[in-house]
């Protein structure tokens, strides 16, 4: 049976031991991707008991690639990453530079050979998306000033690996050490490949957003279902297989601009909803696809080499991320949850090793060890998150230490010498400039009452300060950033919740200095907001219970409206 029906078998196997290994890591409060890994060793050829078609698999693979790829580009926000471009663009470069250099000197040092030490130096500075936004996303931190900027540095890291996944196959006959001339015809097969690469993109920039979003609109205006999905993956696949047929252009590279030129379609969020099942399925067919290629047996051979190099991926490439975040004069628990989100290695270094391995850069075993990284780091990397308050109050604790790390000098983290009296006293203090932050400060401008913001985002206070708004940078959980927004003086603080913690340590400063401040809170549960209400003799209020009362209010006036109008017709 298993030889009349490879496939069935494959995806029988993969699924099913992918549930069961996922389901026992979520219990271990391990990722699930650790799961689906665990799985493809176990149903793989260097284990014993069942065994899939390795073949087969890879081509599942390469379809979960696509789709992977295509979620990348459909949750790119060109908007998301310029909101945080002046660190995260520079700080990712400097950090996947520095971890690349260091990890391809280690594959030198070991004896490999220049391209397969390039390709380990590159796997190894990048970190998993899917294992970043799911860690983020348990810590309620998706949607914080810490989030957007971790997705931001994913979104640039992202980027440079699909500009690497390009350029290495018209480099390969180079990086592999045979005796070629640089002008002996690569310098052309370069030119035609990034040629080939900027006609693809054009043409989907161009046309692409004009077709997709068209297409898209006319299925949804059938009302059938199904076919909006099958429009969705088959826009997903369709231009991936034509983007590598006809342009050279790798299977991923051609997925990615099908999600970014669908998402300016108006049926985004529906397409992303629809297709959602279908990238999830073959993403965990991707990854117990790689787990079939791991050898476990490397884990007792290569012990040392293995040690080496999560000591890059687990300690040099966070630390040397939170390092850059500290530079660039940004608060230092961003750089403890960037360091965090950045110490593990995920599918972008399975691509590129099997890109690697393909090209016959790499061999069996260097792909092995990345498995091996890859698989241990994000093993741990909840632990990781789990540590970084504990790091946090450990660095407080020390004032010396705290004080060179917490942005010293920073003219952004108090307010100017020349800030307006009436900033001072009576004011709103406004933390956060999301969207919900920028409605309340235009309606605060209309009605001439004062606020002082208070953000994260740098860009976002420099620009505030530009236009004549009062500002500081930092997070309001720390009380110094709260005294500097003169809190003590203040009638109001009104808050975006990132997490129910840092709501605590705010509002307690805030009551510490200011005994009577109103409290208005967005964006907690209901029941973290029922205890915060409870603690706080119910000064604390659900933003979204305000918003329904003004919904109401609104509908009320205008149901009122009509019956009065009807009356008078009558």
């Amino acid at each position: 049976m298993h030889e009349s029906a490879p496939l069935i078998t494959t995806l029988a196997l993969g699924l099913g031991f992918g549930l069961i290994f996922g389901l026992i890591a979520e219990r271990l409060r391990l990722p699930a991707l650790v799961g689906y890994l665990l799985a493809g060793v176990f149903i793989g050829p260097f284990t014993p008991g069942f065994l899939a078609d390795v073949d087969i698999a890879k081509q599942l693979a390469e379809i979960g690639v696509m789709l992977l790829m295509f979620g990348v580009g459909l949750h790119f926000s060109v908007d998301d990453l310029m909101a945080v471009r002046k660190i995260a663009l520079p700080g990712a470069i400097i950090q996947v530079t520095i971890a690349a250099m260091l990890s391809t000197l280690l594959a030198l040092a070991w004896g490999w050979n220049a391209g397969g030490a390039i390709i380990f130096g590159f796997a190894l500075s990048v970190a998993s998306t899917v294992v970043v936004l799911r860690g983020l996303e348990a810590q309620r931190a998706l949607d914080s000033m810490n989030g957007r900027l971790a997705v931001g540095w994913l979104v640039v890291q992202d980027l440079i690996m699909v500009f690497v996944l390009v350029l290495l196959p018209p480099l390969a006959s180079q990086l592999g050490g045979e005796q070629q001339s640089w002008n002996d015809g690569i310098w052309q097969n370069l030119l035609i490949t990034v040629e080939k690469m900027l006609i693809f993109v054009v043409l989907m920039l161009v046309g692409g957003r004009r077709l997709i979003p068209r297409l898209l609109w006319l299925v949804a205006r059938t009302r059938s279902r199904e076919l909006f999905t099958l429009c969705v993956a088959a826009a997903a696949v369709s231009i991936a297989y034509t983007a590598a047929r006809l342009f050279s252009v790798s299977f991923a590279l051609g997925a990615f601009f099908a999600g970014m030129v669908m998402r300016e379609s108006a049926f985004s969020q529906r397409a992303t909803e629809e297709s959602l099942p279908l990238r999830e399925a073959f993403s965990v067919l991707f990854f117990v696809s790689v787990g079939m290629l791991f050898d476990p047996r490397i884990l007792l051979e290569d012990p040392f080499q293995i040690l080496a190099m999560l000591f890059l991926i687990m300690l040099v490439n966070p630390l040397a991320s939170a390092a850059i975040v500290l530079v660039f004069r940004y608060p230092l628990n961003t750089a403890l949850m960037l360091m965090a989100s950045l110490a593990q290695i995920g599918e972008f270094s399975f691509i590129l090793a099997g890109l690697g391995l393909n090209l016959g850069l790499l061999t069996m075993e260097a792909q092995n060890l990345i498995l091996a990284g890859a698989l241990i780091s994000i093993t741990f990397n909840k632990l990781m998150f789990f540590c970084v308050p504990l790091l946090q109050k450990w660095i407080l604790a020390h004032p010396k230490l705290a004080r060179k790390l917490e942005r010293p000098g920073d003219p952004l983290a108090e307010l100017p010498m020349s800030t307006e009296e009436k900033f001072l006293s009576g004011q709103v203090v406004l933390v956060g400039y999301g969207k919900v932050g920028q409605r309340i400060a235009r309606a605060l401008t209309e009605k001439n009452i004062p606020f002082v913001v208070v953000e994260e985002n740098r860009e976002i206070v420099e620009s505030l300060r530009q236009r004549g708004i009062a500002a500081v940078g930092g997070n309001a959980a720390e009380p110094a950033v709260l005294v500097q927004a003169h809190i003590a003086r203040a009638s109001m603080l009104v808050a975006s919740a990132s997490s129910a913690v840092e709501v605590q340590k705010m509002i307690q400063t805030a009551r510490t200095l200011n005994p009577g401040i109103e409290v208005i809170i967005r964006g907690l549960s209901e029941e973290e907001a029922d205890l915060l209400a409870e603690e706080h003799a119910g000064r604390v209020f659900l933003a979204k219970e305000e918003l329904a009362n003004s919904m109401c209010a609104h509908v009320l006036k205008r149901f009122g409206k009509a019956r009065r109008k009807s009356g008078a017709r009558h």
